[in-house]
């Protein structure tokens, strides 16, 4: 039993070892991420993406639920969790005739759940808020000056470091509450040249330090229409939250290419800049049914005040926005002690009308998602390898603007232990 365990956890660590790396190397390359504070992150967990990342009515005694804190009562009393995940980006950014491809990887989480009284469980991670990653270069001519060259890059996101916890009110009724601590940089960079030497080049290296306190609460309740069919209603609300920041300008004025310059005419260098950052309030809903034990259907809305978003005092390109997700989960034989039998199958598919508005019309998004749930019987029956495959396209071709059509792959981890129970001899 030992054993196991440590070989449990040491498979875990390198998981997290090598998702740690991801995490450090993620470069997303994508345009809208400029606006806000970059792209929102909207995934659940590797086996809920599966299911189109319908979350807010699920919880599991198996697997770690964010989105909605109250899954976590759910969590066995004498069993500890430890879940974490990692993706692969394969994409393609469509303007007119233009295209341009790109991969990258990133962490999608590192979550730890265990029981702490009878009816109090309590969970512990770090999640992605959201990524800023883009490259954008073109060029125009002006009457008398010539060609102008311009490069506008940037990188970056936040993070969340949550504690959540739940407790059990009564029977098929729980509560709960994520704390998170966001943090984060986020790097743009902006390029300005003129051919020839009759003007002065600049470059504007902008940062901004973020952090602050961010809640989001959540209430499930479950019960059984009869011994074979169960129902749950899921609600979730995070809070209006005053993020602090802090902005380092600095701006290099220069002769020549920028790559060759090491002596700058002229550098204007502005101390921080302290302001805040508001993060609107978002509520959403959801609805699952089971089927003896085999068949799961969910399906969420939420809807988010993007439109209140404010940095230092000013707005953005954003609007107020609904998501929507659709999933199913179907299991042969959970008791079954064959392997295949106890595959997990899972299906979805997700809607969001966008929070970035440019040109009069919205940003949205569409994907699609294929699971499949793989029972690791070295450890314990409910670890599993969870492979998900999602395609999905945001943006638009319409005015001008930019769709991205992309695959991802994630590949999710869940270490699940008894590691409560003493053990007796005869």
């Amino acid at each position: 039993m030992l054993n196991r365990r440590i070989n449990g956890l040491l498979l875990f660590v390198l998981l997290l070892t090598l998702s740690w790396n991801s995490w450090a190397q993620n470069e997303i390359s994508n345009p809208y991420s400029a606006f806000g504070v970059g792209l929102v992150n909207r995934s659940s967990n590797g086996i809920l993406d599966g299911m189109g990342g319908a979350s807010y009515a699920m919880q599991n005694p198996y697997y770690i639920n964010f989105r909605n804190p109250a899954s976590y009562a759910a969590f066995d009393s004498l069993s500890f969790i430890a879940d974490a995940a990692a993706s692969i980006y394969v994409s393609t950014l469509s303007s007119g005739t233009l295209r341009q491809r790109n991969s990258y990887a990133r962490l999608g989480y590192i979550n730890i759940g265990l029981p702490v009284t009878r009816h109090w469980r309590s969970s512990v991670g770090i999640v992605p808020f959201s990524s800023v990653g883009y490259d954008v270069a073109f060029s125009s001519t002006m009457e008398n000056i010539g060609e102008v060259k311009y490069d506008y890059s940037a990188k970056g996101g936040l993070y969340q470091l949550y504690w959540g916890n739940a407790f059990k009110i009564c029977k098929g009724l729980s509560i709960g509450l994520n704390t998170s601590y966001i943090f984060g940089t986020i790097y743009k960079f902006n390029n300005t040249s003129f051919d020839g030497n009759n003007f002065y080049n600049s470059y504007i290296n902008d940062s901004y330090l973020i952090d602050g306190i961010h809640l989001n609460g959540g209430i499930q309740y479950f019960f059984n229409i009869n011994e074979k069919h169960k129902i749950g209603l899921g609600l979730v609300y995070s809070n209006t939250a005053y993020i602090w920041a802090r902005e380092n300008l600095l701006i290099n004025y220069y002769q020549g290419t920028f790559s060759q310059v090491t002596t700058y005419d002229t550098v204007y260098f502005n101390e921080v800049v302290r302001g805040n950052l508001y993060i609107p309030q978002s509520v959403g809903g959801g609805v699952s049914y089971t089927f003896n034990d085999k068949l799961t259907v969910a399906g969420d809305v939420a809807w988010n005040n993007w439109a209140k978003y404010k940095a230092f005092g000013y707005g953005d390109s954003l609007c107020n926005s609904i998501t929507a997700s659709l999933g199913a989960q179907f299991i042969p034989d959970p008791n079954s002690n064959k392997f295949l039998k106890r595959m997990n199958f899972r299906l979805g598919a997700k809607y969001s009308t966008g929070e970035i508005f440019l040109r009069g019309k919205p940003i949205n998004e569409f994907g699609v998602t294929f699971g499949v749930g793989l029972p690791i019987s070295t450890f314990n029956t409910h670890s599993s390898i969870n492979i998900v495959f999602e395609y999905g396209k945001l943006g638009t071709l319409t005015r001008d603007l930019i769709q991205q059509n992309y695959f991802k792959f994630t590949f999710n981890f869940i270490l699940q232990e008894r590691w409560y129970q003493r053990t007796k001899l005869d």
